[in-house]
């Protein structure tokens, strides 16, 4: 299994603070469909600003938004990779099985060929035999 990381992915661990998050950072982001979801990213910015903190109904509502946004971009390189390991293995195999029919059909070519130039040959000298 590969091990290498790709530097596009946010590493679930990364802590980052709730000053830094700005409606700028967030904003290639869409909303998932539950209600609410929207409002309260819209007005998360200015309630933390004003009282320095917001409700844990807010809070859960951010985790699921942040939960299905990480969730919708891992897929998506999920879905990218794999499409791109199953072509590349897909076109090994393919190639191998191509390779190794060529190699049949040239292989029992050769045999027909051999037969019919044989039996051919048979032939002329059973009748050049005949003839003398």
């Amino acid at each position: 299994m590969n091990t290498q990381l790709d530097a596009s992915i946010p590493v679930l661990t990364e802590v980052i603070p709730l000053e830094e998050i700005s409606s700028e950072d967030t904003a290639g982001f869409s909303a998932p469909a539950a209600s609410g979801a929207t409002e309260v990213s819209d007005s998360l910015d200015d309630q933390v600003r004003e009282h320095g903190a917001i409700s844990e109904e807010q809070w859960q509502l951010l985790e699921q938004t942040l939960r299905e946004n990480v969730l919708k971009q891992v897929l998506a390189r999920v879905d990218f990779v794999l499409e791109h390991r199953v072509r590349d293995s897909l076109a090994d195999v393919l190639q191998t099985a191509v390779s190794g029919l060529a190699e049949e059909i040239r292989t029992g070519l050769k045999n027909s060929l051999e037969d019919v130039v044989t039996r051919a040959v048979n032939q002329e000298i059973t009748k050049a035999k005949i003839l003398k």
